[in-house]
């Protein structure tokens, strides 16, 4: 068979013989992925993570699931790659003009002023960055939609809980993930390839912090709120086994961390269970507990946002 494929991971290896060969994760133009062999080929080169290929295959069975051994591999044209990357249906500028309009609408001037200017000077990258490099919304575009969907749903929390304090917690959603954009590295696809130096040795949730503690000292803003805004990011992971220091201390910080995880949940069970046909179990998904899932075929799995200006 003949198609055209996306290398999502790479990897050059030798057999038992000595001999090169590709070891590949293909995404086909079913959109579905594929481990995939070139036996007896020395690279060179010649292919990388996140390029298009031509490819003639066949397919096998290797431990119950299908594996691809490609027989002749071709470099596609670039412009391909739009085919094969995952994104989101929303157009992140449009998506970031309509938060930081909302935070442009704050009436307390503090948060107003630090979140508008974290916003402003990470414009470029918060509009198409993915929001993670594996996980829950890693797709074009994944931060902006993954933020819009917390910050909808923090505006409803809001209206059942008159006492929360919305500027608050609509400050900590929209700045939550912020510096994934820090965090992470993308490659040409827009998709993230892996972490940064920065990264792996502070990661995101303590860069947030930073930001807003820098950008308080910029604009010369003492207040309180600077240090809950601080936690809010800080804890956002809920627990230390997740990567925050502290766990949530009042109200907003508690509901943006259970927000946080309801959105990245809720993502993760879309993407598995829309691949299976209705009444059929997934696999196990390892970030979710290892379950399996089920597609009982009775909802729509559609997402919709809808921020309002």
């Amino acid at each position: 068979m003949a198609s055209f494929a996306f290398i999502k991971e790479l990897a050059e290896k030798k057999d038992k013989n000595g001999n090169g060969f590709l070891d590949l994760t293909v995404i086909g133009s079913d959109k579905k992925e594929y481990p995939a062999k070139v036996w007896r080929f020395e690279n060179n080169g010649q292919f990388e993570a996140g390029g298009v290929i031509e490819i003639e295959y066949t397919v096998d069975n290797y431990k119950g699931k299908p594996q691809l051994t490609i027989n002749m591999i071709k470099k596609a044209p670039d412009e391909m790659i739009k085919d094969f990357v995952p994104a989101s249906e929303y157009d992140g500028k449009t998506v970031f003009s309509i938060l930081l309009n909302k935070v442009n609408h704050f009436k307390d001037n503090d948060l107003k002023q630090i979140v508008s200017s974290i916003l402003l000077k990470n414009r470029d990258s918060l509009e198409v960055y993915p929001a993670a490099y594996r996980l829950h919304h890693a797709i074009v575009g994944g931060l902006m939609l993954h933020t819009a969907s917390i910050v909808e749903m923090a505006e409803k929390v809001c209206t059942v809980y008159p006492n929360i304090n919305r500027e608050l917690l609509l400050s900590g959603a929209i700045l939550h993930d912020v510096a994934k954009t820090f965090e992470m590295e993308t490659s040409k696809t827009g998709l993230c390839s892996g972490y940064s130096v920065g990264g792996e040795l502070i990661g995101h949730l303590v860069k947030g912090a930073m930001y807003i503690e820098e950008t308080a000292k910029e604009l010369d803003i003492e207040s309180e709120k600077v240090t809950l805004l601080e936690h809010m990011i800080l804890s956002h992971h809920g627990v230390p086994e997740y990567g925050s220091p502290v766990r949530p201390m009042f109200l907003e910080a508690e509901i943006l961390s259970t927000l946080d995880s309801l959105d990245a949940t809720i993502f993760e069970i879309n993407n598995a269970t829309n691949k299976i046909e209705p009444g059929k179990f997934t696999e196990r998904q390892w970030a979710l507990d290892n379950r399996k899932l089920f597609n009982h075929g009775l909802s729509s799995t559609e997402h919709k946002v809808n921020l309002g200006e």
